[in-house]
């Protein structure tokens, strides 16, 4: 059995909802709630995540928060070998040629910071790195039952509650709706404002938040134009400036 159980906390509806089932006793206590923040996160998240804070905390989640260096949460900085850890969408300059750059962001600015706080946890609480010390709750449902992977460290367990510890397996809609059902409030898909992941949908929504994300993720793609030599860089895949782009039209029209 782990001495510590601790839930991977994103903000988003996944693992917002792993939180609120422990603290109404749907699913086991944890120890700790950690939110691994990128420092790029969208305003909508981080305004969930105060008004939502001390409302897990009264039910008993303790809440952590973790952060890599300013340094490495820089866009375009990866100590390794110098190159992005975003996965922008490349042009080679001077032809057609395209591609995309590979990722590294999660290790750096989610994993690598949240397993650098469990190693100070377990040293005081007097625990070794044995062999599943550590129960991870993960928030996939059952239509993310694709990113499942195996545990990359032994002293790590990851679990997934969605679809392990409940009466069936939970789908993303299921968990909104339970959130609904319990009088609690749904939260926008958790990412950064400038995220190449993005589809058009979350796009138009940061483009219309009137809350400053959409002029933060225009100043990253400018920023990282030119990072990369022989390659022009994009955080949309059009590869286009996003200042030159009208969402809400272009949804509209298709």
């Amino acid at each position: 059995m782990a001495a510590l159980t601790v839930i991977s906390l994103g903000w988003g509806v996944q693992s917002f909802g792993l939180a609120a089932m422990s603290a109404l006793g749907v699913l086991p206590k944890v120890d700790y709630a950690i939110h691994a923040d990128t420092g790029w996160e969208r305003s909508e998240t981080y305004a969930f995540a105060k008004k939502w804070t001390p409302w897990l905390e009264g039910h008993g989640v303790k809440m952590v928060t973790v952060q890599a260096s300013e340094r490495c949460r820089n866009v375009m900085f990866d100590s390794s070998n110098g190159q992005t850890m975003v996965p922008l969408f490349t042009l080679c300059a001077g032809s057609h040629t395209d591609g995309q750059l590979r990722r590294s962001c999660p290790q750096r600015w989610k994993i690598a910071p949240m397993r650098r706080w469990l190693s100070v946890e377990l040293k005081q609480r007097g625990l070794n790195k044995s062999p599943g010390v550590i129960e991870q709750w993960i928030g996939f449902t059952l239509d993310e039952v694709h990113r499942v992977t195996p545990d990359d460290v032994q002293y790590i367990t990851k679990a997934y509650p969605y679809l392990e510890m409940l009466d069936r397996p939970y789908t993303r809609q299921m968990v909104n709706h339970w959130l609904r059902e319990n009088s609690l409030e749904v939260p926008v898909k958790s990412s950064c404002v400038f995220c190449p992941f993005h589809g058009y949908h979350q796009w138009r929504e940061i483009q219309l938040s009137g809350n400053g994300d959409w002029e933060k993720a225009i100043g990253v793609n400018r920023a990282i134009r030119h990072k990369r030599p022989g390659y022009l860089c994009y955080v949309c895949d059009d590869r286009k400036p996003l200042e030159e782009h009208d969402f809400t039209r272009q949804l509209a029209l298709w």
